[in-house]
């Protein structure tokens, strides 16, 4: 009975091994409790990572789970990269510029002043070196994690003013709220620059400790309601034609998931793109309008002369870190190789744009 009993189960366990694949049996449930640097609520920065989280949860049959934290709910928004790399939480989302005083090339990741639109950085992340780079730079820096890209931003406005900016000298001494490489490129124009944390802007605002602030494009701006008390929102955004944000994954973690699980979120992660940039450049131009003919707002956009006085700024910062910086120009020069090649293609293969504001 007992050898009848023993067949019966080894028979059983043959069956089932038949009926249910074998990557379901031995994959096991993983449950990363994640800290967000933006609040979740938030269109497109927050409710972004919130769309990822459900797909890789609905894809994955519930073994992959995101476990999603507004910001401070875990970790002080400055310490989700430590966080994330000292395994204290799982898994981080944040915007590569704010490690800018930790990891010298992370903003170059996240937005490029006068750099490419969504497809051609992504070309440059999953073609080029873009994304080989930008791992490096945080294995470089000592951080014990690994780094995709997650949600790309269409491009943003560059600034929130209280009053209108007839000429670059309009700059000088003004205090404002700006984001990555681009704070540096509006201080050799005479501004002073700060990078406060998004839930810190609106109140900066309205109390007068800053005259000015950039923070996203029309769609996400609009719910800081910023046109509450600054009436000049100015396009375009010269300092992020995109912007790219980060999912961190602790090492340790990412080195348990199985193979099919590191797969599925590689493929999350590039459906998450497509996803955002969708969503990012569909919203924009309601908003927009209804800014002007219902909120007061002035939407503005920069002089030719303007525009030339930031880039020559940005040339400058951008030498000088190069010349500071051995990894930030081996980076930059990656990147610069890139746009040389993209370029001989995008000349020839798109129509001329027609740029400045709507008649």
């Amino acid at each position: 009975m007992k050898k009848k009993k023993l067949i019966f189960v080894a028979a059983l366990l043959v069956s089932l091994a038949l009926i249910v694949p074998t990557s379901q049996v031995l994959a096991k449930r993983m449950i990363l409790k994640t800290q967000s640097m933006f609040p979740l609520a938030v269109p497109l920065l927050g409710d972004g990572l919130v769309w990822f989280s459900d797909e890789v949860k609905k894809v994955s049959d519930g073994q992959i789970i995101f476990k999603l934290y507004d910001p401070g709910k875990l970790v002080p928004v400055v310490e989700i990269l430590e966080s994330v790399s000292k395994g204290h939480i799982q898994a981080g989302y944040a915007a590569p510029g704010f490690w800018m005083g930790k990891v010298s090339t992370a903003p170059i990741f996240g937005s490029v002043p006068f750099g490419p639109e969504g497809p051609e950085y992504m070309a440059w992340m999953f073609v080029g070196n873009g994304l080989k780079l930008w791992q490096e730079a945080y294995d470089r820096a000592g951080y014990n994690v690994k780094v995709f890209p997650v949600i790309l931003c269409p491009p943003e406005t560059s600034g929130w003013f209280a009053k209108e900016i007839k000429t670059v000298k309009d700059m000088k001494g003004i205090k404002m709220r700006f984001y990555g490489l681009g704070g540096a490129v509006i201080e050799k124009l005479g501004a002073s620059a700060t990078m406060l944390p998004p839930a810190e802007i609106f109140p900066a605002l309205e109390k007068g400790a800053i005259d000015a602030a950039e923070f996203s494009s029309p769609y996400v701006d609009q719910n800081q309601g910023f046109y509450k008390v600054v009436k000049y929102n100015y396009f375009p955004g010269w300092h992020q034609q995109t912007s790219i944000h980060e999912l961190i994954i602790n090492k340790d973690v990412w080195k348990k998931m199985s193979p099919a699980q590191q797969a599925l979120i590689e493929m999350a992660v590039r459906a998450s793109l497509l996803q955002s940039q969708a969503v990012g450049e569909g919203n924009q131009g309601e908003v927009i309008k209804e800014n002007a003919e219902k909120r007061g707002v002035h939407n503005m956009y920069w002089s030719p002369e303007q525009l030339a006085a930031f880039e020559a700024a940005w040339v400058e910062v951008r030498d000088e870190k190069c010349a500071e910086d051995p990894f930030f120009k081996k980076v930059w020069d990656d990147f610069a190789a890139f746009q040389t090649t993209y370029k001989i293609y995008s000349r020839l293969g798109f129509l001329p744009r027609t740029t400045g504001p709507a008649k």
